[in-house]
């Protein structure tokens, strides 16, 4: 029977880990049906950087049992209603969003299809959703008396990483998960696949039935010790490094908290611009191999503008790729020791909550599961991941910029992974819909990329993370439209805002607060003054 669960390393991850293992489970600490131990280093500094959530986060909270607003208060939180692409399509300061609540009318949603063959006067995001507007006037998605997880408009969080995981650890603990500071020095193993310890420097040797690799890309247990290989995905998203800062508000505040994150496209890549309550996260992800690391800083203070200087920068180094299995043997790799993508859509703490939930309900009390649940666990996070590697992929081979190699070369076929090329040769002939993610038997489709580790068959994109209704999104944001059969750029069918999407945003503008009143008065948030703010600064 798997009795006792050791978490090997931290950080958001780790304590992701713990605290939902230990809710889901153990009944928030109420019911001991198996001991969780967390080992962390002292001594290895914590990657810390706004971090941008998507909607699944909230199930994670509400199982662990917190409130929205303690969490808010304890991680510098603030609300996120989608992501605004800027300079994306071209190179002229237009943009478009992609926002998490979008209309879809019933018994038949036909909007898409009618906006394709209208003059598209308005942007597709603003006939189907009222979020852009939303976003663009920094309304909160709730009211001031609204409380708990529930709002009018969904939502996820922008937070300090670094204080989420703390959070998280200081509610783990409380409820009896053993927390361990030391260094890791060795691995001990029962069998090729099995390990049985793990030795440290200063609390000596820890055993368990079930090992948690959280150790980040250095990932120590199911790399280092049991040889799992690594599918590099550079060739289909080139960039592999980011330069990051914050800007505090105390110093300089933009006159208000954005409820969105903004990604915006640069000459070699694209930068978050990540709004918390006492600063903004920047950070530029490019490609090493088409900017030098003094070009890439002098490019993100020049996003920033004004005199920066006395802000630090710091660098991190990643390569897009997965584990050919996540959970091998008594080990399950989760974060960034499982994989990694660039954060475009926010999936950074994504893949760590699906790893985690995915866990708690495959997970092997009897050792004997172990083989069956394994190869599910590893069959679905697999398909999550190149669900989440084609969406990413699409925002750069739909782009028509062509101002520097970088933008150009993104474009090449070579770049674009063959499953979204027979994704987007059908939806050329119509629009994305449901049962185009029942499989992924497209004409054109060659099935030749196998799964490594033990399953032979292709991906599927399932629609796990994003239903046809974000596709349509990204999709006529990019203008992919003037690629479909049916676009009609003569047209003078006057593009239309669904009535109820017309309506609800009416109600937005006479009953939501600004964002950043909302913060003030829910959570305590200061008052900055916009006087500080240096001319020319964003």
């Amino acid at each position: 029977m798997i009795k006792k669960v050791l978490i090997v390393g931290g950080g958001s991850s780790g304590w992701m880990t713990a605290a939902y293992l230990d809710a889901a489970i153990n009944k928030k600490g109420t019911q001991k049906k198996i001991s969780i131990e967390l080992v962390e280093s002292p001594d290895i500094p914590r990657i810390s950087v706004g971090e941008a959530t998507v909607p699944s986060i909230r199930h994670l909270l509400a199982t662990i049992g917190v409130t929205e607003v303690d969490f808010m208060k304890s991680t510098d939180a603030t609300f996120k209603q989608a992501i605004k692409y800027v300079n994306w399509v071209d190179n002229d300061n237009s943009f478009y969003y992609h926002p998490f609540n979008r209309f879809s009318p019933k018994p038949l949603d036909t909007l898409a299809h009618h906006w394709i063959l209208s003059d598209k006067s308005i942007p597709f995001g603003d006939i189907c959703s009222a979020q852009p507007q939303i976003c663009e006037l920094a309304l909160s998605p709730k009211t001031l008396s609204e409380s708990g997880w529930g709002s009018p408009f969904s939502h996820a969080y922008h937070m300090n990483a670094q204080k989420f995981a703390d959070y998280l650890r200081d509610i783990s603990v409380s409820r009896g998960v053993n927390h361990v500071l030391a260094n890791v020095t060795d691995v001990e193993m029962k069998s090729d696949k099995q390990i049985k310890a793990v030795n440290t420097d200063n609390a000596g040797r820890l055993e368990a039935d079930l090992f948690i690799d959280c150790t980040g890309f250095r990932a120590k247990l199911i790399e280092e010790k049991l040889g799992v290989g690594f599918e590099d995905c550079s060739q289909w998203l080139l960039c592999d490094r980011a330069v990051a800062m914050h800007v505090p508000y105390d110093k300089y505040y933009p006159g208000m908290v954005r409820p969105y994150t903004t990604a915006t496209a640069l000459s070699n890549g694209w930068v978050w611009d990540i709004p918390m309550q006492s600063q903004r996260s920047l950070g530029y992800v490019h490609s090493s191999a088409f900017i030098s690391k003094e070009a890439a800083e002098r490019e993100l203070r020049a996003y920033q503008g004004g005199s920066c200087d006395e802000l630090p920068a710091r660098f991190v180094d990643f390569k897009v790729g997965r584990r050919h299995k996540a959970w091998e043997g008594n080990c399950i790799a989760i974060g960034l020791s499982g994989g990694f993508i660039e954060p475009l859509e926010s999936t950074g703490l994504y893949l760590s909550d699906t790893g985690v939930v995915m866990l708690a309900e495959h997970f092997p009390f009897d050792e004997s599961t172990i083989d069956d649940m394994s190869f599910r666990y590893n069959r679905i996070l697999s398909n999550r991941f190149y669900e989440i590697l084609d969406f990413i992929n699409m925002h750069y081979c739909l782009t028509r910029r062509v101002d520097t190699e970088f933008w150009r070369t993104v474009q090449k076929p070579e770049h674009i992974t063959d499953r979204l090329k027979a994704k987007l040769e059908f939806w050329k002939i119509k629009p994305p819909s449901p049962l185009d993610f029942e499989d992924q038997s497209f004409m054109g489709y060659d099935s030749k990329h196998l799964l490594q580790g033990g399953d032979n068959r292709s991906p599927i994109d399932n629609a796990g993370l994003w239903s046809h209704l974000s596709y349509q999104n990204i999709l006529f944001g990019m203008k992919f439209e003037e690629q479909m059969h049916q676009a009609n750029s003569h047209s003078s069918i006057p593009s239309v805002i669904h009535p109820m999407v017309r309506r609800r945003l009416e109600v937005a503008k006479s009953m939501l607060p600004t964002h950043e009143h909302w913060l003030r008065h829910s959570l305590d948030m200061p008052e900055y003054s916009v006087s500080s703010f240096p001319d020319g600064w964003v």
